[in-house]
Formats: C-alpha cells, sequence, structure tokens
C-alpha cells in the first residue's frame, strides 16, 4: 500500500461532510417537468428528497470512502472522488425511505419520514395514505437513480469505475439480501443469534463501513488484498455500530435518535438484543416477551415492561459486551493495518463514534 503521496497531517471531517453536502445539492435537480405539465409545476419529489437528503446527518459512508481513498495513499481529495462518495450517501437514503416504508417507521432524522411526508401532501384526498406510501416507493427510485447518475458523471477513469463497480454491486446484493432476512425474522423473540448477526453484518457491517472503505481504496489504486485487509476493521466495527443501533432503538431517547423508541418493538425485529432476551429469559418472561414484542397496538406501559425484562435478563450488557468486544477487535486490526498515522487516528475517532453514541 502506497503512503507516499500527500495527505493533510489531520483529516478535517467537518471540511469533507461540506464537501460531501455541497456536491449532494448540486445533483438534485428537479425533473423534467416540461414534459409534465399535468402536475401543475410542482416537483413533490424532488422537494421532499431534497430536504431529506439535506437534513443534517453523520454522512458516514461517503466520509468512510473518503478515509479509504486516503488510506490507500489517494492523496487530496479530487472532485470525481468526492462525488463518488456523495453518491454512497444517495443510495443509502434509497434505502431508508424504503426501508422506513417497509418498518412503518413514522419520523427519520427527527423528520417525517418520506411516506410519512408524501401523505400529508395530499391530505384531503381519500386515497392519501395510499398516495403517500406509493409515492415513496418512486422517491426511493428517485434516489436510486441519483446515486447511479452520479457516480456514472462524476469524471472517473475507466480503470476506476472498474474497480469500483464490483464493489457496489456487492454492496447493493449485500444490504438488500440482509433486508430481506431482517424481514423475515420479525416477530416474537427467537433464540437466533446467528441470523442477528448475519442482518448486523449484511445490513450494516459491509454496507455501512467495508464497502465504502473499499470503494475509495479501490479509487486510488488499491489492490484485492488491501482491500480484503479493510475486511478486518470494517466487519467488527460494522456489526458494533449495528448493535449499538439496536440498543438505542429500544433505550434510545427520541429527542437524540431522532427515531422513537416503541418501533422497534412493535416491529418485532430480530436484533440481538432479543436474542439474548430469548436465551436467558424464564417461561414467565418469555411468555411477556411473546405476547408484546412484535405488537403494533405496543404502548409505553408495555414498552417498559419489555425493557425491564431485557435488563433483568442481561441482554443489554450482553449485548454491551458485544460491542465492546468488536470495538476491540476493529482497533487491533487497524493497529496492525499500517496506514498512515493520520488515517488511522481518523478512522479510531470514527470507531468511537459509532460504537460510543447517544444518536
Amino acid at each position: 500500500m502506497s503512503t507516499q503521496t500527500f495527505t493533510p497531517e489531520r483529516l478535517d471531517f467537518t471540511s469533507i461532510r461540506r464537501r460531501i453536502d455541497t456536491v449532494l445539492a448540486d445533483c438534485l435537480r428537479p425533473l423534467p417537468l416540461e414534459e409534465a405539465r399535468c402536475l401543475g409545476g410542482r416537483d413533490d419529489l424532488t422537494e421532499v428528497l431534497t430536504r431529506y437528503v439535506t437534513a443534517p446527518g453523520k454522512r458516514i459512508r461517503p466520509l468512510l470512502c473518503v478515509l479509504g481513498w486516503h488510506a490507500a495513499g489517494g492523496g487530496s481529495v479530487t472532485q470525481p472522488v468526492l462525488r463518488t462518495a456523495a453518491s454512497l450517501e444517495l443510495f443509502h437514503v434509497f434505502t431508508l425511505i424504503h426501508d422506513d416504508f417497509m418498518d412503518g417507521s413514522d419520523t427519520r432524522r427527527g423528520l417525517p419520514s418520506a411516506h410519512r411526508a408524501l401523505t400529508s401532501l395530499h391530505a384531503g384526498r381519500p386515497d392519501a395514505e395510499v398516495l403517500g406510501a406509493s409515492s415513496a416507493i418512486l422517491l426511493g427510485d428517485l434516489a436510486l437513480i441519483r446515486s447511479d447518475q452520479l457516480l456514472h458523471r462524476a469524471g472517473l477513469t475507466w480503470e476506476q469505475l472498474r474497480a469500483v463497480l464490483p464493489l457496489l454491486d456487492s454492496m447493493r446484493d449485500e444490504v438488500l439480501l440482509g433486508q430481506y432476512i431482517d424481514l423475515l425474522g420479525a416477530g416474537p423473540p427467537a433464540d437466533d443469534l446467528d441470523r442477528a448477526l448475519t442482518v448486523a453484518r449484511l445490513k450494516t457491517a459491509k454496507y455501512t463501513v467495508e464497502r465504502p472503505l473499499q470503494i475509495g481504496a479501490a479509487l486510488a489504486g488499491a489492490d484485492s488484498a488491501t482491500l480484503r485487509g479493510f475486511s478486518a476493521f470494517a466487519v467488527p466495527l460494522g456489526e458494533a455500530f449495528q448493535l449499538r443501533d439496536d440498543l438505542l432503538g429500544t433505550f434510545g431517547s427520541p429527542g437524540l435518535t431522532g427515531k422513537p423508541v416503541l418501533e422497534d418493538l412493535r416491529s418485532g425485529k430480530g436484533t440481538a438484543l432479543m436474542t439474548m432476551a430469548a436465551r436467558h429469559a424464564s417461561p414467565v418472561q418469555r411468555r411477556l416477551l411473546e405476547d408484546l414484542v412484535g405488537d403494533p397496538d405496543l404502548d409505553e406501559t408495555g414498552a417498559a415492561a419489555v425493557c425491564g425484562v431485557l435488563e433483568t435478563v442481561g441482554a443489554r450488557q450482553a449485548v454491551e459486551d458485544m460491542i465492546a468486544e468488536r470495538h476491540r477487535k476493529a482497533l487491533g486490526a487497524l493497529d496492525d493495518a499500517g496506514f498512515p498515522p493520520q488515517v488511522t487516528a481518523a478512522l479510531r475517532e470514527i470507531a468511537d463514534g459509532l460504537t460510543i453514541r447517544s444518536t
């Protein structure tokens, strides 16, 4: 791995995010309304997508893509690299819009979820809810289209595009499969930790950490052995990130996470947290979990009862231990990776931020 190309002494996350946001704002152009005059001059889809994309967010995936570029000795960040990184955020928006619809989520990033926002736009129509849901599917598709357009117009060389596309294809396959397994696992808690961790690995570890790092490194010309080396750091860190999300989805503060804590319990997500609870619950506790988890009408009182069981049987602490173990493993791999010091420091900061957080 080459580390001879210039890299700044300290990687400025705020500056990178600002540059990513500028690229995102530039690509959110209106639909061709001259060919759709029947919309009455409105472009609801682009307006909602713009609010969704430009809402404050962590920009984890584009940031990691840029760090992958630096880790592989890419040097100063070019516009093609920024556009490629930003395309990952648009792909992320696509997944969130469809994920929120499948989960029936009311909010995202402190704002109404896309299908709720689009339903509100058509309030007063008898079919407003169906129209909002159907429009959200189109909106997610629009985010995916914009992601593809941004990547293919990024100005990459043929060699860069050839290196990136297989990684991007794998990422898309993985997140789709992870989401499907997640859907199949919804319901009363089951003692199936392997399934829960498979979902965490596919939906989060690979999609959020491993593939963005590899894509950035591939842009800098990293070889296949180097790309495989990123996995030792990325996969345990990504799993720890998802496990933290699982805890925040049940025990977090809605004011900080931007999502109600009842959603995961009502949907009956087959998380590692619920798996550990099922594994250690007494018969009485197991019946309580089976009755309440996955109930779409679960109220605050029922949620408190579930949380009480999760605490009592040690499920919450078990997941905390799993997070700590994976965090340590990721940092150990990072220390062995031989990245430039400023890249190692930046990735260590990212690792801490993803696992020790309240949002």
